[in-house]
């Protein structure tokens, strides 16, 4: 499959749906019947999950559920084999990443992705590829994350692992994004850092920009989310409240 999305109305009404947090059932990224595979090996078999607009996703499940691959789908990484991908009601299917980032869809990986041999301001100037200035990136960066504005001169690769978090997420936020992706926030931080993330996650959420994030630590997560989804070997088993799930929680887990 094979799309292409240039700079059509589609943009702004993306932009516009992420400006208007009162239209909290509309959807801003829905992924119907998603099969992908790797090789001849199918590994999401008929994923439906929707994000609407300005609310937290969380899609939670144990290691190799599916979650990283349901989110390579969503960011144009990976190509489902079927299935639709819309954003804003369109359907993208096959878009490639950067077409989709004009849309607003940002992803921060598992790992942090930074350039750990530039500085933080250096890898703050990465954004500015997306067509803002190097001025507001600094505003929104050293705004959220004032640990930034003090070590804007040091190696990304030699901040802790929680201020290279904190430096993907300023850049990803930079762009202003309708969307934004998550994969495994909490990964190798300390809780304390987590639950910083994590209390900004909710903020940006608040704003009207859209959050879909993976977790495999669930507890991490429930606390902030507004819609939660369990995948277990590749399939959704169940959507609902965080309090609706969470006591399916140890059987998806441990394989009940």
């Amino acid at each position: 499959m094979s799309a292409s999305v240039g700079p059509t109305s589609t943009e702004s009404d993306v932009h516009h749906a992420a400006s208007e947090p009162e239209h909290s059932d509309e959807a801003l990224l829905e992924l119907r019947g998603i099969k992908a595979a790797y090789g001849s090996i199918e590994v999401l078999h008929g994923v439906d999950l929707t994000v609407p607009v300005g609310k937290v996703v969380a899609l939670l499940g144990p290691n190799g559920a599916g979650k990283t691959t349901t989110l390579h789908v969503a960011c144009g990484l990976m190509q489902p084999t079927t299935g639709s991908v819309l954003i804003a009601g369109r359907d993208v299917t096959g878009a490639k990443p950067e077409d989709l980032a004009r849309l607003g869809v940002t992803t921060i990986p598992e790992g942090k992705g930074v350039f750990p041999n530039l500085t933080v301001r250096e890898n703050l100037l990465m954004a500015t590829y997306a067509g803002v200035s190097m001025k507001h990136v600094e505003e929104v960066a050293y705004q959220q994350f004032p640990r930034l504005k003090e070590r804007r001169g040091q190696l990304a690769g030699t901040l802790s692992g929680g201020e290279q978090q904190m430096l993907a997420m300023a850049r990803g936020l930079a762009v202003n994004p309708a969307i934004l992706l998550l994969d495994e926030l909490s990964m190798g931080l300390a809780p304390l850092i987590v639950e910083e993330l994590y209390g900004l996650v909710v903020d940006i959420a608040r704003s009207g920009t859209s959050i879909l994030v993976v977790e495999q630590f669930a507890r991490t997560v429930l606390g902030v989310a507004d819609i939660a989804a369990i995948m277990v070997n590749g399939s959704i088993r169940r959507v609902g409240s965080p309090d609706d799930v969470e006591h399916e929680l140890s059987a998806a887990y441990l394989g009940g």
